[in-house]
């Protein structure tokens, strides 16, 4: 088993009280359906950025699409981690959801 990042990016925020509690009941059926799968549940991001070029230099901003959040997963394949993320509710307000496999570099 590989484990594997969930990169989010757009979406909308909820706007009243009672949608935050609708959408925060979601992400916890979510992660409660997927049990021991979730190595770790995540956070949003902020819109604040900062992008460090390889010549060192720092801009305001993403270089790219900004993300607004992540969760880490563990699964047995890409297309599995990838099927679990086919009901992530970022997807319901909008968002999109971009899975890569991560592998460890430092042993262990």
């Amino acid at each position: 088993m590989a484990n594997y990042l969930l990169l989010y990016s757009g979406g909308s925020m909820p706007q009243t009280e009672a949608e935050q509690q609708a959408v925060m009941k979601d992400w916890e059926n979510w992660y409660n359906s997927m049990g021991g799968a979730v190595v770790d549940p995540g956070n949003p991001f902020t819109p604040i950025a900062r992008t460090v070029s390889s010549s060192g230099q720092i801009s305001n901003g993403a270089n790219s699409t900004m993300a607004s959040g992540y969760t880490i997963l563990k699964a047995d394949s890409l297309d599995a981690a990838a099927g679990m993320a086919k009901s992530c509710p970022v997807l319901k307000s909008g968002g999109d959801v971009t899975v890569y496999e991560t592998f460890n570099v430092m042993g262990g």
